[in-house]
């Protein structure tokens, strides 16, 4: 085919689709920012944090916002209103996800978790199956794992202070990858740690900016030397890296050798004698898609959550200070805090809302779309529009959250608390994370047994002068804080778990 042919193919299919919107009546689009023509607002959104542009367009076009990208058409709520009306009260038509030439044609990944669609009848198992092994009954059995685990990291952080944010990735990769096979991460460089870290790197490297082949299929039968056919290097990528069967094949082995540990994946597996259980091909691939979707969905955001914590105490040594005191009252300052002392220590819970309020780790959640067209404050929302509830504006929003930018725990206690965090940060409708009981019990694990050894302190210059930390943000589905200069002092060395 000619490339002329192909470029007056694209143009009409484009303009096809914009005939076949015009007809949908009078009924307005939400507002939104002026488009260019064939490109729409394509170019104005920031292929990296673009949450905070969102939330600008709030205070210009309110709370439910339109932007054309080429031939579809993307909604985002700005608002708890919203976002309860429509991915909640509405949940029957808004929780799809949208379909993805590159993710389910191109790479396959039509039966991920994160992706099935709700009419799927892998949908239904997925998340039976999801809230049995994490419901709080499972997450309890992993009380032992959380503890073995943060004991490791504590004895890591006084040894190389200076890599907390590499022993806080380890942390958080050990204990999913013990929960869901049974594995146990020997150290950083761990083999299986790396491949789970390489495929959080992959999905920011392949995923920043949307390609063309989403908006004009056709792509994917042009020749490489044709213009925006870039996707098919980021389809190979995808595809030489994925790893879901590699640890699912180890957890096999270890119970075919009866040499194994009691997981997620050995609660789905093994027979009540102990033997491997006779799944078939189909039953297998939905157990490793499940076990997959753990670590994926477990890992990255402890990482962005505990790395925030570390920025906010050393900049808040008051917060700090009370947080340690209300643990050393809870423990008698003689025993490392356990899980079972979270009842006793409703500061540090303040604290952990808190920090998932000032600093969301998925800011935009996973996109949902409307399988039908909808009306909404007098508005069209088209079917198949990408639906986008925008987290970072709700949990900054001033109505919800006075003075949002303002780190203060003391917001989430009292007779009279503000909105709990845990309502937004953790998904909506069908689509809320089955993993959100195990995710809050890592984190209160983690902190609270740091803030009973260290001190977290300012690193100072040659001068003793204390080095601000800056607020700088990186990623594009997971936000996480740049790398920042620390001070760790034991304060406790008689809590220090021995080798």
């Amino acid at each position: 085919m000619e490339p002329i042919i192909l470029i007056l193919a694209l143009v009409c299919s484009t303009l096809a689709v914009r005939y076949a919107t015009s007809r949908r009546g009078k009924v307005p689009l939400p507002p939104g920012p002026p488009q260019q023509w064939f490109f729409g607002n394509v170019k104005q959104i920031p292929p990296r944090q673009p949450w905070f542009q969102f939330t600008a367009w709030k205070q210009s076009y309110g709370d439910i916002v339109h932007l054309k990208l080429i031939s579809k058409h993307t909604i985002i709520l700005n608002s708890k209103k919203t976002v309860v009306d429509l991915l909640e009260g509405r949940s029957n038509i808004y929780s799809n996800r949208s379909k993805s030439m590159l993710l389910d044609e191109l790479a396959d990944f039509t039966e991920d978790v994160f992706r099935t669609r709700v009419d799927d009848p892998h949908f239904k198992t997925h998340r039976r199956m999801m809230h049995s092994g994490l419901g709080p009954r499972a997450v309890r059995e992993y009380q032992p794992l959380q503890v073995q685990e943060t004991d490791t990291m504590l004895r890591q952080l006084a040894k190389t202070p200076d890599k907390f944010i590499a022993h806080i990735r380890r942390n958080a990769g050990a204990l999913i990858m013990k929960v869901a096979y049974g594995y146990t991460v020997s150290n950083e460089e761990d083999y299986y740690l790396k491949l789970v870290q390489r495929h959080f790197e992959i999905i920011e490297e392949t995923m920043a900016l949307p390609y063309m082949v989403e908006f004009f299929p056709i792509l994917q039968y042009f020749p490489n030397w044709f213009p925006m056919t870039g996707f098919r290097k980021a389809v190979k990528i995808i595809n030489d890296n994925k790893i879901d069967d590699i640890p699912f094949n180890w957890a096999k082995e270890q119970v075919k050798s009866g040499n194994y540990l009691d997981s997620f994946f050995a609660r789905f597996f093994v027979k009540e004698d102990g033997a491997g259980a006779s799944l078939s091909a189909g039953e297998e691939k939905t157990l490793m898609r499940v076990c997959a979707a753990l670590y994926i969905g477990g890992a990255d955001t402890t990482v962005a959550a505990l790395t925030s914590f570390f920025y906010l105490m050393e900049t808040h040594p008051g917060i700090q200070k009370r947080a340690q005191a209300e643990v050393d009252a809870a423990t008698g300052g003689d025993r490392l805090p356990r899980p079972d002392d979270e009842d006793k220590i409703p500061y540090l819970a303040a604290i952990i809302k808190e920090i998932l309020r000032w600093s969301p780790v998925a800011p935009l959640g996973l996109f949902h779309t409307v399988n039908r067209d909808d009306l909404y404050e007098g508005y069209l929302i088209p079917e198949g529009s990408r639906v986008i509830a925008n987290i970072w504006a709700l949990t900054h929003d001033p109505d919800t959250y006075p003075h949002p930018d303002v780190f203060d725990p003391e917001r989430h206690l009292g007779d009279n608390p503000q909105q709990n965090p845990f309502d937004f940060v953790f998904g909506f409708g069908r689509r809320s994370c089955p993993g959100s009981h195990l995710a809050e019990r890592s984190l209160f694990q983690n902190i609270a047994n740091i803030l009973a050894v260290f001190n977290i302190e300012k690193k100072t210059d040659s001068q003793g002068n204390p080095i601000e930390p800056k607020v700088e943000f990186h990623g594009s589905i997971t936000s996480h804080l740049k790398d920042f200069p620390v001070k760790l002092v034991v304060r406790s060395p008689h809590l220090l778990p021995e080798a």
